[in-house]
Protein backbone atom coordinates (compact mmCIF):
# COMPACT_ATOMS: atom_id res chain seq x y z
CA UNK A 1 0.00 0.00 0.00
CA UNK A 2 1.23 3.63 -0.32
CA UNK A 3 2.38 5.40 3.05
CA UNK A 4 1.31 8.85 2.22
CA UNK A 5 3.91 11.90 2.96
CA UNK A 6 3.77 13.42 6.13
CA UNK A 7 3.95 17.54 6.06
CA UNK A 8 6.66 18.73 7.42
CA UNK A 9 6.06 22.14 9.77
CA UNK A 10 9.51 24.37 9.70
CA UNK A 11 11.54 22.58 11.67
CA UNK A 12 13.61 24.79 14.46
CA UNK A 13 16.83 24.28 15.21
CA UNK A 14 17.84 22.38 18.16
CA UNK A 15 14.10 21.71 19.19
CA UNK A 16 12.21 18.75 19.21
CA UNK A 17 9.52 18.18 16.36
CA UNK A 18 6.20 16.19 16.73
CA UNK A 19 4.71 16.08 13.65
CA UNK A 20 1.29 14.51 13.32
CA UNK A 21 0.02 12.07 10.73
CA UNK A 22 -2.15 12.70 8.37
CA UNK A 23 -5.74 10.94 9.04
CA UNK A 24 -5.55 8.47 6.51
CA UNK A 25 -1.83 7.89 7.19
CA UNK A 26 -1.57 4.20 7.90
CA UNK A 27 -5.20 3.52 6.36
CA UNK A 28 -5.99 1.55 9.70
CA UNK A 29 -8.89 2.23 11.75
CA UNK A 30 -8.86 5.07 14.33
CA UNK A 31 -11.21 3.85 16.37
CA UNK A 32 -9.80 0.78 18.66
CA UNK A 33 -11.66 -2.62 18.67
CA UNK A 34 -14.24 -2.70 21.39
CA UNK A 35 -12.45 -3.78 24.77
CA UNK A 36 -13.43 -7.50 26.07
CA UNK A 37 -15.80 -6.81 28.84
CA UNK A 38 -15.15 -9.74 30.92
CA UNK A 39 -16.63 -10.52 33.97
CA UNK A 40 -13.23 -11.33 35.37
CA UNK A 41 -12.19 -9.95 38.86
CA UNK A 42 -9.01 -9.52 36.91
CA UNK A 43 -7.29 -10.53 33.27
CA UNK A 44 -4.73 -9.66 31.36
CA UNK A 45 -4.62 -10.90 27.20
CA UNK A 46 -1.70 -10.58 25.10
CA UNK A 47 -0.80 -11.82 21.85
CA UNK A 48 2.14 -13.47 22.48
CA UNK A 49 3.68 -13.20 18.99
CA UNK A 50 3.96 -9.44 19.03
CA UNK A 51 3.76 -8.93 22.63
CA UNK A 52 0.61 -6.49 22.48
CA UNK A 53 -1.35 -6.34 25.78
CA UNK A 54 -5.14 -6.68 24.31
CA UNK A 55 -6.80 -6.59 27.93
CA UNK A 56 -5.74 -5.25 31.27
CA UNK A 57 -8.18 -5.53 33.70
CA UNK A 58 -6.61 -4.93 37.68
CA UNK A 59 -4.17 -7.27 36.06
CA UNK A 60 -1.41 -5.70 38.66
CA UNK A 61 -3.32 -6.85 41.69
CA UNK A 62 -1.94 -9.42 43.95
CA UNK A 63 -4.68 -12.18 44.23
CA UNK A 64 -4.85 -15.97 45.77
CA UNK A 65 -3.60 -17.16 42.49
CA UNK A 66 -5.09 -21.10 43.80
CA UNK A 67 -3.80 -23.81 41.26
CA UNK A 68 -2.59 -21.52 38.77
CA UNK A 69 0.40 -20.89 40.93
CA UNK A 70 1.47 -24.86 40.17
CA UNK A 71 2.74 -22.97 37.23
CA UNK A 72 5.92 -21.37 39.10
CA UNK A 73 6.39 -24.85 40.42
CA UNK A 74 6.30 -26.55 37.30
CA UNK A 75 8.96 -23.96 35.72
CA UNK A 76 11.16 -24.44 38.41
CA UNK A 77 10.95 -28.38 37.81
CA UNK A 78 11.72 -27.54 34.00
CA UNK A 79 14.96 -26.10 34.60
CA UNK A 80 16.15 -28.61 37.18
CA UNK A 81 15.38 -31.30 34.27
CA UNK A 82 17.15 -28.95 31.71
CA UNK A 83 20.00 -28.43 34.39
CA UNK A 84 20.45 -32.16 34.62
CA UNK A 85 19.51 -31.97 38.53
CA UNK A 86 16.27 -33.79 37.70
CA UNK A 87 15.60 -37.51 35.33
CA UNK A 88 12.27 -38.08 33.81
CA UNK A 89 12.56 -41.52 35.39
CA UNK A 90 14.21 -40.70 38.44
CA UNK A 91 11.56 -42.03 41.45
CA UNK A 92 11.03 -39.81 44.82
CA UNK A 93 9.64 -40.61 47.45
CA UNK A 94 6.34 -39.29 49.10
CA UNK A 95 6.95 -37.60 52.44
CA UNK A 96 3.57 -37.76 55.27
CA UNK A 97 3.70 -33.71 54.45
CA UNK A 98 2.49 -34.37 51.06
CA UNK A 99 0.64 -37.10 51.80
CA UNK A 100 -1.76 -35.11 54.07
CA UNK A 101 -2.69 -33.06 50.81
CA UNK A 102 -6.21 -33.28 50.34
CA UNK A 103 -8.09 -31.60 47.51
CA UNK A 104 -6.72 -32.36 44.20
CA UNK A 105 -4.61 -34.50 44.45
CA UNK A 106 -2.62 -38.24 43.06
CA UNK A 107 -4.32 -40.31 46.53
CA UNK A 108 -0.17 -40.50 46.84
CA UNK A 109 0.91 -42.52 50.34
CA UNK A 110 4.44 -42.73 51.88
CA UNK A 111 5.02 -46.09 50.40
CA UNK A 112 5.44 -44.67 46.70
CA UNK A 113 8.32 -43.70 45.16
CA UNK A 114 6.91 -41.91 41.94
CA UNK A 115 8.51 -41.14 38.47
CA UNK A 116 9.21 -37.61 37.71
CA UNK A 117 7.52 -37.82 34.97
CA UNK A 118 4.64 -39.21 36.41
CA UNK A 119 4.46 -36.49 38.89
CA UNK A 120 4.52 -33.95 36.28
CA UNK A 121 1.38 -35.13 34.45
CA UNK A 122 0.07 -35.49 37.88
CA UNK A 123 0.42 -31.48 38.41
CA UNK A 124 -0.60 -30.59 35.02
CA UNK A 125 -3.12 -32.80 34.40
CA UNK A 126 -4.73 -33.95 37.61
CA UNK A 127 -3.43 -30.55 39.57
CA UNK A 128 -2.12 -32.79 42.44
CA UNK A 129 -1.31 -31.09 45.85
CA UNK A 130 0.61 -34.38 46.37
CA UNK A 131 2.58 -34.42 43.85
CA UNK A 132 3.86 -30.74 44.22
CA UNK A 133 4.88 -31.08 47.30
CA UNK A 134 6.84 -34.30 46.25
CA UNK A 135 8.60 -32.18 43.77
CA UNK A 136 9.05 -29.29 46.43
CA UNK A 137 10.62 -31.61 48.67
CA UNK A 138 12.84 -33.21 46.36
CA UNK A 139 14.13 -29.64 44.84
CA UNK A 140 14.17 -27.09 48.03
CA UNK A 141 16.98 -26.08 49.37
CA UNK A 142 16.35 -27.01 52.45
CA UNK A 143 14.43 -30.08 51.72
CA UNK A 144 11.02 -28.48 52.96
CA UNK A 145 8.11 -26.91 51.02
CA UNK A 146 8.58 -23.87 53.00
CA UNK A 147 11.39 -23.71 51.69
CA UNK A 148 11.08 -24.75 47.98
CA UNK A 149 8.40 -21.18 48.35
CA UNK A 150 10.45 -19.18 48.84
CA UNK A 151 12.97 -20.44 46.23
CA UNK A 152 9.69 -20.19 43.88
CA UNK A 153 9.29 -16.50 44.95
CA UNK A 154 12.98 -15.75 44.39
CA UNK A 155 12.86 -17.09 41.16
CA UNK A 156 9.87 -15.32 40.23
CA UNK A 157 11.56 -12.42 40.81
CA UNK A 158 13.97 -12.77 38.81
CA UNK A 159 11.93 -13.88 35.76
CA UNK A 160 10.36 -10.16 36.20
CA UNK A 161 7.56 -11.20 38.32
CA UNK A 162 6.78 -8.37 40.66
CA UNK A 163 3.58 -8.95 42.15
CA UNK A 164 3.91 -12.89 43.41
CA UNK A 165 4.98 -14.33 46.77
CA UNK A 166 4.79 -18.13 47.72
CA UNK A 167 3.68 -20.08 51.22
CA UNK A 168 3.72 -23.66 49.07
CA UNK A 169 4.07 -25.39 45.68
CA UNK A 170 0.95 -25.59 44.91
CA UNK A 171 -1.38 -22.52 45.56
CA UNK A 172 -3.00 -24.20 48.77
CA UNK A 173 -4.72 -21.09 50.43
CA UNK A 174 -2.41 -19.58 52.65
CA UNK A 175 -1.99 -15.55 53.91
CA UNK A 176 0.18 -13.96 52.06
CA UNK A 177 0.11 -16.29 49.00
CA UNK A 178 -0.44 -13.86 45.56
CA UNK A 179 0.15 -13.66 42.51
CA UNK A 180 -0.94 -10.69 39.59
CA UNK A 181 -2.64 -11.62 36.14
CA UNK A 182 0.65 -10.32 34.82
CA UNK A 183 2.74 -12.15 36.37
CA UNK A 184 1.45 -15.53 35.89
CA UNK A 185 0.97 -14.44 31.80
CA UNK A 186 4.44 -13.74 32.03
CA UNK A 187 5.05 -17.19 33.88
CA UNK A 188 3.11 -19.04 30.92
CA UNK A 189 4.60 -17.58 28.06
CA UNK A 190 8.32 -18.05 29.85
CA UNK A 191 6.62 -22.00 30.06
CA UNK A 192 6.12 -22.03 26.27
CA UNK A 193 9.36 -20.12 24.85
CA UNK A 194 11.55 -21.70 27.88
CA UNK A 195 10.77 -25.24 27.57
CA UNK A 196 8.94 -26.48 23.93
CA UNK A 197 9.81 -30.44 24.84
CA UNK A 198 7.80 -29.86 27.94
CA UNK A 199 4.88 -27.47 26.91
CA UNK A 200 2.71 -30.18 24.99
CA UNK A 201 1.61 -32.15 27.96
CA UNK A 202 -0.21 -29.17 28.77
CA UNK A 203 -2.25 -29.98 26.33
CA UNK A 204 -2.98 -33.85 27.14
CA UNK A 205 -6.69 -34.50 28.30
CA UNK A 206 -5.85 -37.49 30.66
CA UNK A 207 -3.73 -39.02 32.53
CA UNK A 208 -4.89 -41.97 34.64
CA UNK A 209 -1.91 -42.72 37.10
CA UNK A 210 -1.72 -46.10 38.33
CA UNK A 211 -6.19 -46.41 38.79
CA UNK A 212 -5.66 -44.98 41.77
CA UNK A 213 -8.28 -42.17 41.26
CA UNK A 214 -11.07 -42.65 38.58
CA UNK A 215 -12.59 -39.58 39.21
CA UNK A 216 -9.63 -37.38 38.39
CA UNK A 217 -8.12 -38.95 35.55
CA UNK A 218 -9.66 -35.49 33.36
CA UNK A 219 -7.50 -32.38 32.54
CA UNK A 220 -10.02 -29.48 33.68
CA UNK A 221 -8.87 -26.71 30.87
CA UNK A 222 -12.55 -26.69 29.23
CA UNK A 223 -10.80 -25.21 25.97
CA UNK A 224 -8.94 -27.81 25.05
CA UNK A 225 -11.71 -30.17 23.97
CA UNK A 226 -12.68 -26.90 21.77
CA UNK A 227 -10.94 -27.14 18.79
CA UNK A 228 -9.94 -23.80 18.54
CA UNK A 229 -6.36 -24.18 19.07
CA UNK A 230 -6.11 -24.14 22.88
CA UNK A 231 -3.20 -26.05 24.23
CA UNK A 232 -2.59 -25.22 27.46
CA UNK A 233 -2.18 -24.32 30.54
CA UNK A 234 -3.65 -24.36 33.99
CA UNK A 235 -6.95 -23.97 35.97
CA UNK A 236 -7.29 -23.09 39.00
CA UNK A 237 -9.89 -22.84 41.82
CA UNK A 238 -10.41 -22.45 45.58
CA UNK A 239 -13.80 -20.60 47.77
CA UNK A 240 -11.54 -16.93 48.20
CA UNK A 241 -10.04 -16.82 44.76
CA UNK A 242 -12.94 -18.15 42.58
CA UNK A 243 -12.63 -19.69 39.44
CA UNK A 244 -9.33 -19.03 37.36
CA UNK A 245 -7.71 -20.00 34.24
CA UNK A 246 -4.10 -19.25 32.97
CA UNK A 247 -4.92 -20.24 28.65
CA UNK A 248 -2.68 -20.10 25.00
CA UNK A 249 -4.17 -21.13 22.27
CA UNK A 250 -2.47 -20.38 18.90
CA UNK A 251 -4.17 -19.57 15.28
CA UNK A 252 -1.44 -19.64 12.62
CA UNK A 253 1.89 -17.79 13.55
CA UNK A 254 -0.03 -16.10 16.35
CA UNK A 255 -0.47 -17.13 20.42
CA UNK A 256 -2.22 -15.62 22.38
CA UNK A 257 -2.13 -15.92 26.14
CA UNK A 258 -4.15 -14.45 29.28
CA UNK A 259 -4.54 -14.94 32.75
CA UNK A 260 -8.37 -14.47 34.32
CA UNK A 261 -9.67 -15.00 37.95
CA UNK A 262 -12.49 -14.08 40.46
CA UNK A 263 -15.25 -16.00 38.40
CA UNK A 264 -18.56 -17.71 40.31
CA UNK A 265 -18.24 -20.99 38.15
CA UNK A 266 -16.56 -23.64 36.06
CA UNK A 267 -19.01 -22.83 33.43
CA UNK A 268 -18.19 -19.20 33.70
CA UNK A 269 -14.70 -19.68 33.70
CA UNK A 270 -15.27 -21.84 30.37
CA UNK A 271 -17.02 -19.19 28.76
CA UNK A 272 -15.13 -16.28 29.23
CA UNK A 273 -12.04 -17.99 28.53
CA UNK A 274 -13.85 -19.07 25.16
CA UNK A 275 -15.06 -15.91 24.78
CA UNK A 276 -11.09 -13.91 25.18
CA UNK A 277 -10.01 -16.48 22.64
CA UNK A 278 -12.12 -15.55 19.68
CA UNK A 279 -12.24 -12.19 20.66
CA UNK A 280 -8.43 -11.89 20.43
CA UNK A 281 -7.84 -13.93 17.21
CA UNK A 282 -11.07 -12.04 15.48
CA UNK A 283 -10.74 -8.89 16.10
CA UNK A 284 -6.79 -8.15 15.73
CA UNK A 285 -4.78 -9.14 12.73
CA UNK A 286 -1.05 -8.43 12.21
CA UNK A 287 -0.87 -5.90 9.28
CA UNK A 288 2.67 -4.18 8.00
CA UNK A 289 1.99 -0.78 7.61
CA UNK A 290 5.32 0.73 6.25
CA UNK A 291 7.96 -0.92 3.88
CA UNK A 292 11.67 -1.30 4.54
CA UNK A 293 12.90 1.76 2.65
CA UNK A 294 9.41 3.11 2.03
CA UNK A 295 10.17 6.77 2.24
CA UNK A 296 7.77 8.09 5.94
CA UNK A 297 8.22 11.82 5.36
CA UNK A 298 11.62 14.11 5.01
CA UNK A 299 13.51 15.77 7.86
CA UNK A 300 14.51 19.09 7.11
CA UNK A 301 18.36 19.76 6.69
CA UNK A 302 20.50 22.81 7.55
CA UNK A 303 23.75 23.10 5.84
CA UNK A 304 23.71 20.72 3.27
CA UNK A 305 23.88 20.19 -0.67
CA UNK A 306 20.23 18.95 0.05
CA UNK A 307 17.48 20.75 1.64
CA UNK A 308 15.70 17.70 2.70
CA UNK A 309 16.98 13.85 3.34
CA UNK A 310 14.19 10.76 3.26
CA UNK A 311 13.50 9.34 6.74
CA UNK A 312 12.64 5.44 5.90
CA UNK A 313 12.39 1.83 8.17
CA UNK A 314 15.05 -0.11 8.79
CA UNK A 315 12.38 -3.18 8.28
CA UNK A 316 8.66 -3.71 7.69
CA UNK A 317 6.66 -1.97 10.22
CA UNK A 318 4.68 -5.00 11.39
CA UNK A 319 1.70 -4.22 13.60
CA UNK A 320 -1.01 -6.08 15.92
CA UNK A 321 -3.91 -3.77 14.56
CA UNK A 322 -7.81 -4.36 15.40
CA UNK A 323 -9.65 -5.64 12.06
CA UNK A 324 -12.31 -2.94 12.15
CA UNK A 325 -11.03 -0.81 9.71
CA UNK A 326 -12.58 2.91 9.56
CA UNK A 327 -9.48 5.98 8.99
CA UNK A 328 -6.42 6.15 9.77
CA UNK A 329 -4.04 5.48 12.78
CA UNK A 330 -3.15 8.38 14.78
CA UNK A 331 0.93 8.46 14.54
CA UNK A 332 3.87 11.54 14.60
CA UNK A 333 7.40 11.96 13.52
CA UNK A 334 9.36 13.04 16.28
CA UNK A 335 12.89 14.92 15.48
CA UNK A 336 15.59 17.24 16.80
CA UNK A 337 15.74 19.52 13.56
CA UNK A 338 16.94 20.99 10.96
CA UNK A 339 19.34 18.35 10.98
CA UNK A 340 23.51 19.38 10.50
CA UNK A 341 24.64 17.72 6.92
CA UNK A 342 26.48 15.84 6.64
CA UNK A 343 23.93 12.88 6.61
CA UNK A 344 25.02 9.29 6.25
CA UNK A 345 22.84 6.64 4.50
CA UNK A 346 21.21 4.31 7.11
CA UNK A 347 22.06 7.36 10.13
CA UNK A 348 19.33 7.11 12.44
CA UNK A 349 17.18 10.70 12.72
CA UNK A 350 13.76 10.11 13.74
CA UNK A 351 11.07 8.35 15.53
CA UNK A 352 8.39 7.26 14.42
CA UNK A 353 5.45 6.65 16.96
CA UNK A 354 1.95 4.79 16.33
CA UNK A 355 -0.69 5.32 18.62
CA UNK A 356 -4.00 2.88 17.63
CA UNK A 357 -6.50 3.78 19.72
CA UNK A 358 -6.78 1.17 22.90
CA UNK A 359 -3.32 -0.64 22.33
CA UNK A 360 -0.05 0.97 23.02
CA UNK A 361 2.00 3.11 21.21
CA UNK A 362 4.78 1.50 19.02
CA UNK A 363 8.11 3.60 18.68
CA UNK A 364 9.89 2.26 15.49
CA UNK A 365 13.38 4.29 14.85
CA UNK A 366 13.49 6.01 11.29
CA UNK A 367 16.69 6.60 8.97
CA UNK A 368 18.08 8.50 6.10
CA UNK A 369 17.54 7.22 2.86
CA UNK A 370 20.80 7.96 1.63
CA UNK A 371 24.06 10.74 1.87
CA UNK A 372 22.99 14.02 1.95
CA UNK A 373 26.97 15.67 1.87
CA UNK A 374 27.84 19.04 3.59
CA UNK A 375 26.99 22.19 1.27
CA UNK A 376 29.88 23.85 -0.44
CA UNK A 377 31.14 27.23 0.37
CA UNK A 378 28.21 29.23 -2.01
CA UNK A 379 25.70 26.33 -0.47
CA UNK A 380 26.42 27.31 2.98
CA UNK A 381 26.18 31.20 1.94
CA UNK A 382 23.01 31.16 0.31
CA UNK A 383 21.28 29.17 3.21
CA UNK A 384 22.78 31.48 6.05
CA UNK A 385 21.46 34.66 3.71
CA UNK A 386 18.19 33.05 2.93
CA UNK A 387 18.34 32.90 6.99
CA UNK A 388 19.54 36.19 7.31
CA UNK A 389 17.10 37.72 4.55
CA UNK A 390 14.10 36.07 6.46
CA UNK A 391 15.32 37.70 9.75
CA UNK A 392 15.37 40.92 8.62
CA UNK A 393 12.02 40.99 6.44
CA UNK A 394 9.93 39.29 8.29
CA UNK A 395 6.60 41.27 9.86
CA UNK A 396 6.40 41.83 13.34
CA UNK A 397 3.64 38.88 13.82
CA UNK A 398 5.73 36.74 12.14
CA UNK A 399 8.38 37.69 14.78
CA UNK A 400 6.64 36.90 17.55
CA UNK A 401 5.66 33.69 15.92
CA UNK A 402 9.14 32.78 15.27
CA UNK A 403 9.87 33.67 19.01
CA UNK A 404 7.29 31.74 19.93
CA UNK A 405 8.39 28.64 18.70
CA UNK A 406 11.90 29.25 19.42
CA UNK A 407 10.43 29.06 22.55
CA UNK A 408 9.26 25.53 22.65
Amino acid sequence: MTFPMISFIPALRQTARRLLASAALLAMMTSGAQAFDTKARAAFVIDMTTGTVLLDKNADDPLPPASMSKLMTLYIAFEALRDGQLQLEEKLPVSQHAMSYGGSTMFLNTQDRVAVQDLLRGIIVLSGNDACAVLAEALSPDGTEQGFARLMTQRAAQLGMTASQFKNASGWPAEGHVMSMRDLTLLASHIIKDFPDFYPIFSERKFAFDGRAPSNTTNRNPLLALDIGADGLKTGHTAEAGYGLVGSAKNGERRVVFAITGLDSAAERAEQSEAIVNWAFRQFAEQTIVKQGQPVTQAELWLGAEDAVDLVAEKDITLLLPTMTAGGVKAEVVYTGPIEAPVKQGQRLAELIIQPEGLPETRVPLVAAGDVAAGGFFDRMMTVSAVLLKRFTAQPSEMETEAAQDAT
